[in-house]
């Protein structure tokens, strides 16, 4: 059963708002937005010749595209469980492990920013499915795979919303944080299978600005960690329900 949202616990509201953003910064990194156009058309089974020309193979494409989707979420929602569940399990050291989380999300920014880098998150431990694609089943499988394997990859943004997910405590509230990343991670994918021609020229754009969407991740992810050191989170939240009342009815 799912914990009603109250205006002390307000805090949620922000949160998914970050976790989308996140999803969809995830989507426009170095280590997925690339190989985007070629994944989708090896899992519908077409080249990407096809899926550009034919609009036959772009329903395949747009079918192993909702599998992919719905694998990777899979992972990200028991990520999200996993993630709650420790909160709870820390719930008596909550006062100092939220500022720890924040701690390390600042860190995890400051690498996207370009202050430092950390080598093991610029690593991908991809895994082989022997899958050749072209079916539901196995673009499934290649989602489930795409949330493992590229995981270190996505290591900052993630870590950022796993943190948070773990700070809320609660079960139902860390899982919405999780599929709220997987929306915006996921979706993108579903827009490029269904309008790939369309698209072609905002996907060069960004590959073209790439370094700096990253460091706009970045500043992000720091700003989001400072504000959970700080303590100012919960602030924003009712911040933004004085701005607008109308999110207190939400839940």
């Amino acid at each position: 059963m799912m914990e009603p949202m109250t205006l002390l616990d307000a805090s949620l509201l922000p949160a998914i708002l970050i976790a989308v953003t996140a999803g969809l910064l995830s989507f426009l990194s170095p280590c997925v937005l690339p190989i985007v156009p070629p994944y989708l058309a090896y899992m519908g089974g077409v080249s990407v010749t096809q899926m550009d020309e034919a609009a036959d193979a772009r329903r395949k494409v747009m079918v192993a595209a909702l599998m992919f989707v719905l694998g990777l979420s899979t992972v990200f929602l028991l990520l999200g469980m996993a993630f709650s569940t420790l909160g709870r399990a820390l719930l008596a050291w909550q006062g100092w492990f939220v500022p720890v989380a924040g701690a390390v999300v600042m860190v995890f920014g400051a690498h996207f920013i370009g202050v430092f880098r950390l080598r093991f998150l610029d690593q991908e431990a991809r895994l082989d499915t022997t899958d050749k694609g072209g079916s539901a089943l196995g673009a499934y499988v290649l989602g489930l795979a795409f949330a493992f394997g590229w995981t270190p990859c996505l290591g900052p943004i993630l870590g950022a919303i796993l943190s948070l997910a773990a700070s809320e405590a609660s079960i139902s509230r860390g899982t919405i944080l999780l599929a709220a990343y997987a929306m915006g991670l996921g979706i993108p994918f579903l827009l490029v299978a269904a309008f790939f021609p369309r698209l072609k020229g905002a996907m060069a754009f960004m590959k073209r600005h790439i370094n700096r969407i990253e460091r706009i991740s970045g500043l992000l992810l720091w700003t989001v960690g400072l504000m959970m050191v700080t303590g100012q989170f919960t602030a924003f939240s009712f911040w933004l329900l004085e701005q607008f009342p109308a999110l207190a009815l939400v839940g």
